[in-house]
């Protein structure tokens, strides 16, 4: 299978070093590039040919890169645009991703670490366009062929699924979450579901759509997402804004199945008492399926091994969901959810068991 064409990076930055080694990098790696040496040449350039992503550097004469960004985020919301910066810059780039900056390298660059910021920035605006493309082609189809409702809601199930798994590949490549991972996950939902008393149309879809719970990890930096060491509140703030993120990629739908997938990717990190985000929902606050999916992704996370911390067993982790230990409080969970979760819990064990890298 051929690889789909790489589309346009526009390359801003004032030093023509610089300009002229970001620019043979790229064309060599394949991409069709068009640099500028300033910010204003760089909008005149996006006013007659759209970019696929932008890269600037952030300390330019006459208009910065924070500047630059600030013009183009009025006019275009969905072109990634990421900064070059020096390590005096650093607060300046992490507040710039606050703002709309999709990504930030820091100087001096290591070709590979910048390749793959690229290539990232133009599967997630790729990823997004497909999914405005379905959204659109639903609800043509909804309008057109009312006479074919049966197949044609058949048809756009199928592409959802198929959507669903595009877009979870690529938030699995942006962590140390797996493809066993997300499969858990939608296998634990399940059963929870079926111990709660659900139909089978509820039971089907959160299966599914389960696996989209945190897809909008696709929208954080690599530099945060994957830092080894502790995370500072803001860097923390910006990991919280997965669940935003995944809602505003998954939103809009008129197929039910999208429409659990964002509620999910929005509230699995809500807690019962009150105290989760992204706003503090409580209680019947938060739908089930996230009530669920939160339940089941802390049950895995604290049996699966990370950089921070050990990998738990069954009963340790049974302990910690019904007992506390201080981080994870019995309090966190809807209670129906948690006696469901200690009736079911021998068969999670063995989905945990079965499905392993």
């Amino acid at each position: 299978m051929s690889e789909m064409p790489r589309g346009m990076v526009v390359v801003v930055d004032d030093d023509a070093q610089v300009l002229d080694s970001v620019t043979m990098l790229l064309q060599i790696s394949g991409f069709n590039v068009r640099p500028f040496s300033g910010g204003r040449e760089a909008l005149a350039g996006l006013a007659q040919e759209k970019a696929e992503v932008i890269l600037s550097d952030i300390n330019m004469p006459g208009m910065t890169g924070i500047e630059l960004l600030g013009e183009i985020r009025q006019k275009d919301q969905e072109t990634p645009v990421i900064l070059m910066t020096a390590y005096a810059e650093l607060n300046m780039a992490v507040s710039a991703v606050k703002n709309g900056a999709y990504d930030f390298i820091i100087k001096p660059y290591q070709p590979q670490y910048l390749l793959h910021t690229i290539e990232k920035a133009a599967q997630f605006r790729r990823l997004r366009i497909l999914e405005q493309t379905y959204t659109e082609e639903l609800e043509r189809t909804v309008q057109q062929r009312t006479a074919e409702v049966a197949a044609a809601l058949q048809q756009l199930k199928t592409l959802s699924i198929e959507t669903i798994s595009r877009l979870t590949s690529a938030a699995e490549l942006r962590d140390e979450d797996t493809g066993y991972h997300i499969s858990r996950i939608g296998l634990y939902a399940e059963q929870l579901a079926i111990k709660l008393g659900q139909d089978a149309e509820f039971i089907e879809t959160i299966r599914v759509a389960s696996a989209m719970h945190d897809v909008g990890k696709i929208g954080i930096p690599d530099a945060i997402l994957l830092k080894p060491a502790a995370l500072s509140l803001e860097e923390f703030a910006i990991i919280k804004s997965h669940t935003l993120i995944g809602e505003q990629v998954l939103r809009g739908s008129t197929f039910p199945l999208l429409q659990m997938a964002a509620a999910i990717a929005l509230t699995h990190h809500e807690r019962w008492d009150g105290d989760g985000y992204p706003h503090g929902l409580k209680q019947q606050e938060i739908p089930l399926e996230g009530r669920i999916v939160m339940l089941a992704d802390q049950y895995d996370a604290l049996r699966s091994k990370r950089v921070y911390k050990p990998a738990l067993s069954h009963q340790e982790v049974c302990d910690i969901l019904c007992r506390g230990d201080g981080r994870t409080m019995p309090e966190h969970f809807d209670p129906e959810v948690l006696t469901a979760f200690t009736e079911v819990s021998a068969v999670l064990a063995e989905i945990f068991a079965r499905h392993q890298d």
